[in-house]
């Protein structure tokens, strides 16, 4: 009845204080685990009390156990219950589990998570903590940043039915650069040089796996050299990244232009076991049309903007 739901709830908050106390790498795992099975029972006593009784065990629990277990964090408890759920049957993981031992996701970053109502932005940032072991810091700048919404709609998509993205698949739109002296003017070789003054910023702007090569590598096409603006290499799709940038709007010969320099690293530089080349134009104004057109599908262009 009622009170064994209770029992139950205290006892396991008790453990879960104790455990907290015992400072091992588990730690982290028993505490999700706790507030899961609190969850469940409170979803239980919901059912057969009525929502009121939460009021209830926090008040009971505030005189019994002391500070901690507001109204606010039972709620909060039920809702990361209802979460893990919904979760476990999107993944099609049938095993709940899964969610509570991936070390690099506390509590804490659940309790940003919990913020969130749609359960696919969820999802995409719970697969970031992991890949990218991101602190809850890094987490709530990522939320801030909106990167989720900066993904295209095809990913979302793809993401929703669980199946994997290409490297192009994963690139945000418009990609954020900081302007950390103020300038007014931005020039090619501006926009360079705040790009490389915040290289990491960049960097995971791209996404993940990216590691800098170059800036200005220089190619030689004939008797002529060029200078690729910057190159790159992604470690996870094991593909060189090519990247030009433009201050003005996409135009039909920055295509041509990046696909010389994708082919001549293609041909060059790329190993035997690398994917092709993929080609980013980071502008300051897409053009659907000339990239619909160009029907070369290792080429991107990304629109920035300066934060």
């Amino acid at each position: 009845g009622n009170m064994d739901y209770y029992q139950n709830i205290k006892e396991t908050f008790i453990n879960n204080e104790i455990n907290k106390r015992v400072k091992n790498y588990s730690i982290n795992k028993k505490e999700l685990e706790s507030y899961y099975n609190v969850g469940k029972i409170l979803f239980k006593a919901g059912k057969h009390y009525g929502e009121g009784i939460i009021k209830e065990y926090s008040k009971k629990l505030t005189k019994e156990l002391g500070k901690g277990y507001t109204y606010t964090s039972l709620t909060r408890i039920l809702k990361f219950y209802k979460l893990i759920e919904k979760v476990a049957t999107m993944s099609q993981q049938l095993e709940y589990n899964i969610f509570l031992t991936i070390n690099t996701i506390t509590w804490s970053h659940y309790v940003e998570l919990l913020k969130i109502n749609d359960i696919n932005k969820i999802n995409y940032y719970l697969q970031q903590i992991d890949m990218r072991n991101l602190s809850v810091r890094e987490l709530r700048k990522l939320i801030k940043e909106n990167e989720y919404e900066r993904l295209p709609i095809s990913s979302k998509e793809k993401l929703r039915k669980n199946q994997n993205l290409s490297l192009i698949e994963t690139i945000k739109n418009p990609i954020l650069i900081n302007n950390t002296n103020n300038i007014d003017k931005i020039k090619e070789k501006t926009l360079q040089k705040l790009i490389l003054e915040d290289l990491n910023n960049f960097l995971s702007q791209l996404g993940n796996g990216y590691s800098y090569i170059k800036n200005e590598y220089k190619i030689k096409i004939e008797n002529n050299y060029n200078y690729i603006d910057i190159l790159l290499y992604n470690v996870i799709y094991h593909s060189y990244v090519v990247i030009e940038l433009k201050v003005t709007k996409l135009r039909k010969e920055h295509i041509g232009q990046i696909q010389v320099y994708m082919n001549y690293i293609d041909e060059n530089i790329k190993g035997i076991n690398d994917n092709k080349t993929i080609g980013l134009i980071v502008v300051k104004e897409n053009n659907e049309y000339i990239i619909k057109y160009s029907s070369d599908d290792r080429i991107k262009s990304i629109e920035y903007n300066i934060v």
